[in-house]
């Protein structure tokens, strides 16, 4: 056989290849069907593993491929941006994506324990891979780039199955169908009924994927907004020096008194200025302007208290000034984990501003604005879909402020917003997108982009935002729906090979 263990060149290749190839699932290139061909491949050879740990070597080998490239940017943000030195950005880039290759890694070993009878292995490898991503979700803090759900949002059918179980639940389900065909592959069974039970599983999933698509989880409320997304494309190596920071803020200011919009928002950490020093003139221009268009304006910004400073969005307007701050801070580039230990890499190797911020409440309102009840969420905290809810369903529209220019003109911001994209399908709302250089969107209820500015290009992107009120089972159960389903047949498993061996 070719892929024997007289080839391991070749398997090793090829595993990794398949990872790769997989990174097509996700954005920009939205090719659905690559993740689940990328899965088949990985899924075959580890049904044809002959121990635990050659199960999880594939796993492993699979995972460095999807990672590697699916998230090489990090160099980008580590020694463009970071100014970390080019070996150490390398190294440190290679030790994240080996790191999150042990994921894949566990989940080869586990299926091939608990995977004892084909139709086992079926059952087993779903449920430790979405597991896998989950847990990939909080520990450290969370990482969950690459889920494999998000490879389905928006177009596949499989995306129907958002809204009730999330984007893990997806997962398991991406990967079921995967997992059919590699196992079948793998054995070649000859029985015709396996054959057509296959095939019967596929076709029900897919199909009832299709039909929750069509059901429409939420409705419309009040009336549509105008909105405009301001993207001012400031350079990240500039974005903070001082003697620029005058000009930003008139840009800023300028884009701004020119849009005619009841909802203004201006990206993460827009103006770069403590909050509290916002110049009462701009201050004054700002709250103006929203009373002119009877709305109100959203800004990022940096606010400083007791000593302890928070990346947040203020509101500027037809209501008293409110404030969301970021509660979910990327580790690394918003805080330094285990300071003592590690405080040394930022002292001499890397350049970040903002890099040791303190976290805002973990329960924040959704702010009144132009009307509506906006759930604010801001850069990274739009991966993690059982935070989104926290604010509903109270809020009737999810707005999200990013600034991904740490990543060059990298895929980063094209993955980040599939994610945005995916948060809108979990909970049946309108997604707005402001962003420093990309992608700034607004994105439909169903996931869908209805505009999107071009990158690196400073723009106002103008269009109107509904409102919806409603309660998906996602926004009701959160994970727990997709947790029970798994553990629940992680039992099945446990009694049917105790049954086995006896």
């Amino acid at each position: 056989m070719l892929f024997s263990k007289s080839n391991p060149i070749i398997k090793t290749v090829t595993l990794f290849a398949l990872g790769a190839f997989g990174v097509l699932g996700f954005a920009p290139y939205y090719l659905y069907p690559a993740s689940i061909l990328s899965l088949i491949g990985v899924i075959y050879f580890i049904t044809l593993s002959d121990s635990a740990k050659s199960a999880a070597i594939s796993g492993f080998t699979y995972g460095l491929g999807l990672f590697g490239v699916g998230i090489y940017w990090i160099y980008i943000s580590l020694h463009t941006y970071g100014g970390m030195p080019s070996i150490m950005a390398a190294f440190s880039t290679f030790v994240l994506a080996a790191f999150l290759a042990l994921f894949p890694a566990a989940v080869g070993a586990l299926s091939k324990k608990m995977g004892q009878q084909p139709t086992s292995i079926i059952i087993a490898i779903p449920i430790f891979w979405a597991l896998a991503d989950w847990i990939r979700s909080w520990i450290f803090t969370g990482f969950p780039w690459l889920t494999i759900g998000y490879s389905q949002v928006p177009a596949s059918p499989l995306a129907g199955y958002m809204p009730m179980t999330g984007v893990y639940g997806v997962t398991f389900i991406t990967v079921l169908i995967a997992s059919v065909i590699g196992v079948w592959l793998a054995n070649k069974p000859k029985t015709s009924a396996w054959q057509r039970g296959a095939i019967g599983t596929i076709l029900l999933v897919i199909s009832t994927g299709y039909g929750l698509k069509q059901i429409e989880w939420t409705t419309p409320i009040g009336n549509p907004l105008s909105v405009s997304l301001l993207q001012g494309n400031i350079e990240q190596n500039l974005k903070w020096a001082p003697e620029l920071a005058e000009h930003t803020m008139q840009q800023y200011l300028s884009m701004t008194e020119q849009s005619s919009a009841q909802l203004i928002v201006l990206p993460e950490t827009a103006l770069p200025v403590i909050a509290s020093e916002i110049p009462q003139e701009l201050k004054t221009r700002l709250v103006a302007h929203a009373h002119k268009n009877q709305g109100d304006i959203l800004v990022g910004m940096i606010e400083r208290e007791e000593g302890e400073y928070f990346n947040s969005v203020l509101s500027y307007g037809s209501e008293q000034t409110l404030t969301y701050r970021k509660s979910h801070l990327v580790p690394f580039g918003e805080f330094i984990p285990l300071k003592v230990a590690f405080g040394w890499i930022y002292r001499d190797w890397l350049n970040m501003p903002l890099s040791d911020l303190s976290r805002g409440a973990k329960y924040q309102q959704p702010m009144s604005v132009a009307g509506a009840k906006v759930a604010v969420n801001i850069c990274y905290e739009d991966v993690f879909g059982e935070e989104i809810i926290r604010q509903l369903p109270v809020a009737s529209l999810l707005v999200n402020v990013s600034n991904d220019a740490w990543y060059g003109e990298s895929y980063a911001a094209d993955q980040h917003l599939q994610f945005s994209q995916a948060r809108a399908l979990e909970t049946g709302r309108m997604m707005l997108r402001a962003t420093n250089t990309g992608a700034t969107a607004i994105i439909d209820q169903k996931g869908y982009l209805t505009a999107h500015a071009p990158h690196f290009v400073q723009t106002s992107l103008d269009g109107y935002a509904q409102g919806y009120t409603g309660t998906t089972p996602y926004v009701y159960w959160g994970n727990w729906l997709f947790l029970a389903i798994c553990f629940g047949l992680l039992l099945y498993l446990w009694k049917r090979n105790r049954v086995s061996s006896r």
